[in-house]
């Protein structure tokens, strides 16, 4: 029992943070004080256009600082009055009228009376949209699912394989600033990216200058991999493909979010899922998850998630999109929603073996409202990518862009790489994740999907070079149950039971 001096109270054993006592240690959690997530609610209005430059005035005015630039929390942690005045600013930021709210609906419903070209169902000609209530989209009818296109284990194999190698590729470079990714890999000979970043011929002092991301480097440089390390990129699907096995299609948001509260690690998650985590413990109801101090509600989280929503809809874009839906809202809004749609529907399509990538971005930005910062971003990327001949320089203008005024994380420059990315590499698996690995930004995340997009594509693990799936060694380490070591094959082979349930 710990005594208190005469006269003074005990700690609150509910506070959020330990003794504020001068030189008392301090639990600094990430993606989560109040202190820090002004900054970025302030970066979010700007973006929307909402007008807050008095509270940010006030703000400043009290001593805040502005956000992290790159890591989660900022350094020293602020006073109690500080804190209790950063909460109260958020609250006030969340009513401000946001002039893009009309072209940017979360609802969907309103997505797709948004979308003058939602796809049809399965087997449908282009330009049918598709009549089957919203509710239902997503879960076939019998006559439906006989329209579909078969999905093969083979298929889904290759999808599996490419998302664990382009998150691999990119794991040891997260974080580090696009110049100092060019300068590791062009130390080694190794620009374009065709092959792993190493450590080995890399003079000191330019490691010394762009470390390599400290807790990925032993396990995703050249020299050091021995099978997929556990990754948030590849932890979502996992949880997705349990989320289906426990409940199928008709699963709804608030399956989603007792599932993770059972199954995945609170320290596993990240900005927007680990605010919603920890509005979930404080008996806020999903959608209200995503919007209550969340100002990472348009980052790329729920588009990491999207895959296997693709991935078990082939040749039904619209089905995956709505699926997708109802995963993302438990986390994000408006154009966060959107990357995880786009994502999924353009996956589906990749799965039904029938179109390029070109046909398969194009079929993502359907389910995507066309007046959407999202859906621009797509088109900048997709634009820029035709226009460029030297994929660094669509990089470039994409930075000149985005990079001043847009976090790392956030979705909208993500996207447009990922869509230049694949629309530059125009199938080719190696291009394709050195493409989205090479341009910055969220590195591991965005070479994820693109290998994901380009295993479909190709068809089979046997058309992927055997140097980027050998490493994988058929395994990955995970924290979500049931999971750990389990092979690619056997993930294919889960993965295609549940492409194929009714």
């Amino acid at each position: 029992m710990t005594a208190h001096p005469p006269g003074a109270q005990p700690p609150n054993p509910h506070s959020p943070l330990p003794s504020a006592r001068p030189g008392a240690p301090r639990v600094r959690l990430t993606w989560v004080q109040p202190e820090d997530l002004v900054g970025h609610e302030l970066r979010q209005a700007a973006q929307d256009g909402r007008d807050a430059r008095e509270i940010e005035e006030r703000w400043y005015a009290a001593g805040g600082s502005p956000a992290p630039d790159r890591a989660g929390a900022s350094e020293p942690p602020a006073p109690a009055r500080l804190r209790a005045l950063a909460g109260e600013l958020l609250d006030e930021l969340a009513t401000l009228e946001t002039p893009s709210a009309a072209d940017e609906p979360t609802d969907l419903d309103a997505i797709v009376a948004a979308c003058p070209h939602w796809p049809g169902p399965p087997g449908a000609p282009l330009g049918v949209k598709d009549r089957t209530p919203v509710a239902d989209q997503g879960r076939p009818t019998a006559a439906a699912r006989g329209r579909t296109p078969a999905i093969t284990p083979a298929r889904l194999h290759a999808a599996w394989l490419g998302r664990a190698a382009g998150c691999l590729l990119g794991k040891p470079v997260e974080k580090l600033p696009l110049t100092g990714i060019r300068a590791l890999a062009r130390a080694t000979g190794n620009w374009p990216l065709t092959t792993w970043f190493t450590a080995r011929g890399v003079p000191a002092e330019l490691l010394a200058a762009h470390p390599w991301n400290r807790r990925s480097a032993p396990t995703s440089l050249a020299e050091n991999i021995d099978g997929m390390p556990e990754d948030d990129d590849l932890n979502y699907p996992l949880l997705t493909l349990l989320l289906l096995q426990r409940h199928g299609r008709t699963f709804t948001t608030a399956d989603l979010a007792r599932l993770w509260l059972d199954e995945l690690p609170a320290g596993r998650t990240f900005t927007a899922e680990r605010i919603a985590y920890g509005n979930l413990l404080a008996g806020v109801d999903p959608p209200e998850t995503a919007c209550r101090r969340n100002p990472f509600r348009e980052w790329i989280g729920a588009q990491i998630r999207a895959d296997v929503h693709g991935w078990t809809h082939p040749g039904d874009p619209a089905g995956a999109a709505a699926q997708a839906h109802r995963d993302a809202v438990l986390t994000h809004t408006g154009n966060g929603v959107y990357g995880a749609m786009f994502t999924a529907a353009a996956l589906a399509v990749a799965a039904g073996g029938e179109s390029d990538v070109h046909g398969c971005l194009a079929a993502g930005l359907r389910v995507v409202p066309p007046h959407s910062r999202y859906a621009r971003a797509v088109r900048l990327g997709i634009e820029t990518a035709r226009a460029e001949r030297e994929f660094d320089t669509v990089v470039d203008r994409l930075h000149a862009v985005y990079a001043e005024t847009h976090h790392w994380v956030h979705v909208l420059p993500n996207a447009a790489l990922l869509a230049a990315a694949l629309t530059h590499a125009d199938g080719d698996f190696t291009r394709s994740i050195g493409n989205a690995v090479s341009g910055g930004w969220d590195t591991d995340s965005n070479g994820a999907t693109a290998g994901s997009m380009a295993g479909l594509l190709a068809g089979g693990p046997d058309a992927l070079p055997a140097h980027w799936t050998a490493p994988l060694r058929n395994r990955l380490a995970t924290s979500v149950p049931g999971f750990d070591h389990t092979g690619f094959d056997t993930l294919a082979a889960l993965t295609h039971q549940e492409a194929l349930r009714p």
